[in-house]
């Protein structure tokens, strides 16, 4: 379809029909983006070529944090929060895209190596998913796109996440006839941020996004993981699913992420295995003296959180298909404080004057004053606190937490039945 074509298209009340599954009751707050985003199309790179759109949205972890890198079990869920891209290929071999009001990135497809240069920058993310495409048989070509995003940069909403999983629907959509399917673009994405981007992420993030719907995933083989639809109706709850800013900066916290899978994979070492997962929990306990004396105590305390919340996980999911709310929210309380005290993933080490995290979670427990619950969300150190509010207790509650906090702290959010898709 040509630009002419979709800027009529967009601007009519059957498209606003079209993204409901990705937006649910704010599809119509969201059409105005894609009007917006083919205008800035034409104002880039003309009105010559065949677009197509493209939208992969954040996700929110609910269940299992930092387990999915030791093979463990998670509960997340994309969110009506996405990443939305105009698309037209090329025949120059070179991908350009600019998102935003950021500079356009050029990636010229005849040198898929790994660039140094490029680690922790979103070039590496193309480049690597570009190459991994390759390695599968692609007949790669270029594209040019334009991009916008709601999803929030360092929101613990995984916006690194979205951007592999929409470029990797660009490039399976133009390049491999559609041939990978969710699972495997969130796998892609996985070894684009392993290995060129330089961050030792587990899977939980890109799955989340690709997959779509409310899922728990094992991670136990972690080439075929294991995903199944958690069927509930959170309007049954009485909840309302809320992410909060804590205004902390992700600046210089790689090695605190890092440490949390390093030391983890430390004590799976030990027993001559790669991950916790493969580790008998009793022998563990059985090492516990070695262990301190080889890796420290936070090694040890970081493996005492990965046992607990990989075994709460299925409880999470049994609870929910039984509409058990208050187990449900019993254990989120319970993985918020294992995350806090036995992960140490809430304060930076050494940081005495800026602890937004935990200042966020003070807050919480003050505001909820037992209802609901509350935990860290994501990889912790910076980004967001989830909380689980009463629904009728959500309008004080988010008045309150921006006044208290500033700007547009706290995010109500739905769960999206869809993961990354082409808009057809």
């Amino acid at each position: 379809m040509n630009l002419k074509e979709w800027k009529e298209r967009v601007a009519s009340p059957a498209f606003t029909e079209t993204i409901r599954p990705l937006y649910l009751d704010k599809a119509q707050a969201n059409a105005p983006r894609y009007v917006d985003l083919l205008e800035r199309y034409e104002n880039t790179f003309g009105t010559e070529g065949d677009i197509t759109l493209y939208s992969a949205p954040g996700r929110t972890e609910i269940g299992g944090n930092h387990t999915d890198h030791d093979n463990g079990r998670v509960l997340a869920a994309p969110v009506n929060m996405d990443i939305i891209a105009a698309v037209s290929p090329t025949d120059d071999h070179m991908i350009r895209i600019r998102s935003d009001e950021r500079p356009m990135i050029e990636i010229d497809l005849d040198d898929l190596s790994i660039h140094p240069s490029e680690v922790n920058r979103t070039h590496s993310l193309i480049r690597g998913m570009a190459a991994k495409f390759a390695e599968m048989g692609a007949e790669l070509g270029g594209f040019q796109a334009v991009a916008t995003s709601t999803v929030l940069s360092g929101s613990g909403l995984s916006s690194s996440a979205a951007f592999e999983v929409l470029i990797g629907n660009i490039l399976n959509h133009l390049y491999y006839g559609d041939r990978a399917d969710a699972v495997q673009i969130a796998q892609i994405g996985q070894y684009a941020e392993n290995v060129y981007f330089g961050k030792p992420s587990g899977l939980l993030d890109q799955m989340a996004s690709s997959v779509g719907n409310l899922i728990t995933i094992d991670f136990k083989d972690s080439d075929v993981p294991v995903v199944k639809k958690v069927d509930v109706d959170f309007e049954k709850s009485g909840l309302k699913l809320c992410i909060i800013n804590s205004w902390a900066s992700h600046e210089d916290l790689t090695d605190e992420y890092a440490a949390c899978t390093v030391e983890m994979h430390a004590v799976a070492g030990y027993f001559g295995q790669k991950v916790l997962r493969d580790v008998d929990r009793k022998d563990f306990l059985q090492a516990i003296p070695e262990l301190r004396k080889q890796f420290g105590d936070r090694a040890v305390l970081r493996a005492v959180h990965f046992y607990q919340d990989d075994a709460r996980v299925p409880k999470e999911v049994q609870a929910l298909e039984a509409e058990d709310f208050d187990t449900f929210l019993g254990l989120v309380k319970d993985s918020g404080r294992s995350s806090w005290e036995y992960l140490q993933n809430i304060v930076p080490t050494g940081a005495k004057e800026h602890q937004e995290m935990a200042v966020v979670l003070a807050l919480c427990d003050e505001l909820l004053q037992g209802e609901g619950a509350y935990r860290v969300h994501g990889g912790g150190f910076a980004g967001t606190c989830q909380a689980f509010v009463p629904a009728d207790r959500i309008d004080e509650f988010t008045q309150t937490v921006n006044r208290i906090l500033g700007g547009d702290s706290c995010y109500v959010l739905d769960i999206r039945p869809v993961g990354g898709v082409v808009i057809r």
